[in-house]
């Protein structure tokens, strides 16, 4: 289903001075292909190094200098397009995409424009108003250009052509997401699957993945309204924000009797706010033609599919894995699945325990305390079988859930096995009925106004049982000690 055509929601519209705006936004995500050389030559593809140090002939446009393709580039652009449940085109082409830009040596880039290597798929988004499905047009491959910087002397700019020839995946959306919540959700997926596929490492702040975002508005019903593009968008938050004031501002535009110029914008971050660029292309203005260096690309259909048959299993698999398999809810599923490496700790965890259990311990403690210290999982202090054997501990009985927390805060900062932590530091919860029994006597003994009360009212035997928890250091077991308060004061 193209989504360009779906009911309008009034919970993503725009209130306006006329009434409601409906927001209509397309991608083009430009994904940097993980391979160790560029697409068109052997020159390092890697991030950062010295100004022009990773520039072959090739990437300099030195005359006679042909482009080879390489074939890591157009197995990652065929494994990107499996995941996105796409079509893989067998023959495509290359042509040349031609503008002028100090920091493009060519005058040219070398793109696919009619003939691309992948055709239409889609992304499915989990939001909490249910699954959209966001169509996928198209996935081309390119070459990015190099760099210009003009901070670095009061009246020279310079060119560093260290990203000249770095291959690009171009993965173009089709205009189905309506507000700035989805358009934040589909990045977050889609870098999400180029992860799990090993295709794209998602880094936005180095550059290796940007989004440029068409923004149009329209009243429910009516045709689609004139884009404008906002270029080069490197945070999903920025995102968020550029769409926010683009639609804004489009919507007052059209509110004082003006109409929208199809251009070119730019998202100024410090100020919060889209401004104009250039007017926009139209691909006649690129003069497109095949790029008479490069063959047509062939694909054998065994290859594909040989590709196909190695994918890893992909975010929407293991949720829905996680969930049959572990008993988790469709909502932990997702969090936990949104990187490979938390879904892989989670099962290394889960494996033969309670996977809700687990799930919950991982969400509410391990990923809140890392997020606290801006921790990724990578580099979590807890390992895998060290929460294992919190989890043990509550499951037996040996701690409370309170206790849990407390050993866990322990082993995030000083390590150790949990086992011996709770033997040497004497956290073992206290099962003893009669020292328990004692405790509550001792507490109702001291607050006889409140006992009659809680007779009277049998909800304030709560209090009670905070008490009692209290006088044994959090160490009762906390169901011994609610049964044995009611029991106490006789109440149900």
């Amino acid at each position: 289903m193209n989504m360009a055509v779906r009911t309008p929601d009034p919970k993503k519209m725009i209130k306006g001075a006329t009434g409601d705006w409906e927001i209509v936004i397309g991608m083009e995500v430009h994904a940097q292909v993980t391979s160790k050389s560029k697409l068109f030559s052997g020159a390092s593809a890697e991030y950062g190094g010295a100004p022009n140090a990773h520039v072959s002939l090739v990437d300099a446009a030195m005359p006679g200098m042909l482009p080879v393709i390489n074939e890591e580039c157009v197995a990652q652009a065929v494994r990107t397009g499996l995941g996105l449940k796409a079509e893989i085109n067998h023959y495509s082409i290359f042509d040349r995409k031609n503008y002028f830009y100090p920091d493009l040596p060519q005058g040219y880039q070398i793109s696919q424009y009619k003939q691309p290597i992948v055709g239409e798929g889609k992304v499915i988004l989990d939001m909490p108003e249910g699954v959209v499905e966001v169509g996928i047009e198209r996935l081309h491959l390119e070459q990015d250009a190099g760099k210009s910087i003009h901070d670095q002397h009061p009246t020279m700019s310079f060119v560093d052509l260290n990203r000249s020839g770095v291959a690009l995946m171009e993965i173009v959306s089709k205009p189905d997401l309506r507000s700035s919540d989805e358009a934040k959700a589909y990045l977050s997926k889609l870098r999400t699957i180029l992860r799990y596929l090993g295709t794209c490492d998602g880094n936005m702040e180095e550059g290796s993945m940007r989004a440029d975002i068409n923004v149009s508005v329209r009243k429910p019903g009516a045709p689609l309204g004139t884009r404008c593009e906002i270029k080069n968008v490197n945070s999903m938050r920025f995102a968020g924000q550029a769409i926010e004031y683009e639609a804004r501002r489009q919507i007052a535009i059209l509110e004082d009797g003006g109409k929208i110029d199809q251009e070119t914008r730019l998202y100024d971050a410090a100020k919060g706010e889209t401004r104009s660029m250039r007017s926009k292309e139209e691909a006649h203005d690129y003069r497109y033609f095949p790029d008479p260096d490069l063959l047509p690309l062939e694909l054998d259909p065994a290859w594909v599919e040989g590709l196909k048959a190695h994918l890893p299993e992909l975010p929407d698999e293991k949720k829905a894995r996680f969930i049959a398999e572990y008993g988790v809810t469709p909502y932990d599923a997702m969090v936990l699945t949104l990187e490979k490496i938390s879904a892989d700790y989670f099962e290394a965890v889960a494996k033969g325990r309670d996977g809700k259990a687990v799930a919950n311990f991982m969400i509410n403690e391990l990923f809140g305390r890392l997020n606290k210290d801006g921790k990724s999982i990578e580099n979590s202090p807890v390992s895998p079988d060290q929460l294992g054997a919190i989890v043990d501990l509550i499951r037996d009985g040996t701690i409370s859930g309170k206790i849990a927390k407390d050993l866990f805060e322990i082993v995030y900062t000083e390590g150790g096995d949990p086992k011996d932590l709770v033997e040497s530091r004497g956290m073992k919860q206290v099962t003893d009925t009669g020292a328990i029994e004692k405790a509550v006597a001792d507490v109702i003994a001291a607050n006889p106004d409140k006992a009659e009360q809680a007779r009277l009212k049998p909800t304030l035997a709560g209090w009670f049982v905070g008490q009692v928890m209290k006088a044994t250091g959090g160490k009762a077991n906390p169901q011994a000690v609610n049964d044995l308060v009611k029991a106490k004061l006789g109440v149900e």
